[in-house]
C-alpha cells in the first residue's frame, strides 16, 4: 500500500487501469461497476463487507444497494478526481465479489 496517493491520476493513467479492471468503467467521473445477486439480501450483504473494506482503507464509495444489483461509485473528492486508492478500492471490492 505503500504505493497509494491521494493525488490526482492523469487522464491517461485513468484508462490505463480502468482497462485492468473486468466490469469497471468511469461514469460521470467516477469509477463505478454493478455487482448483480440471486436476492436483494445478498446484495446488501454484499454492501456490507464492501463498507466494512472501505472503512479499514479509509476510502468511502458511494453504494447503491436495489433488488438483485448493487453499484459502487467511487472517487477522491478531495483530489477533484480519480486516484490509486480508487483503484485499490476497486481491486479489494472484486476480491470481495
Amino acid at each position: 500500500m505503500s504505493d497509494l496517493s491521494y493525488e490526482r491520476l492523469p487522464d491517461d493513467e485513468i484508462k490505463n487501469r480502468v482497462a485492468q479492471l473486468d466490469g469497471w468503467s468511469v461514469v460521470d467521473g467516477m469509477l463505478t461497476k454493478e455487482f448483480s445477486f440471486g436476492s436483494y439480501a445478498a446484495g446488501v450483504v454484499f454492501g456490507s463487507a464492501v463498507g466494512h473494506t472501505a472503512d479499514g482503507l479509509n476510502h468511502h464509495p458511494d453504494l447503491l444497494i436495489g433488488y438483485q444489483k448493487v453499484r459502487v461509485s467511487v472517487l477522491t473528492h478531495d483530489a477533484g478526481g480519480l486516484t490509486s486508492y480508487d483503484f485499490e478500492l476497486a481491486r479489494r471490492v472484486d476480491s470481495i465479489a
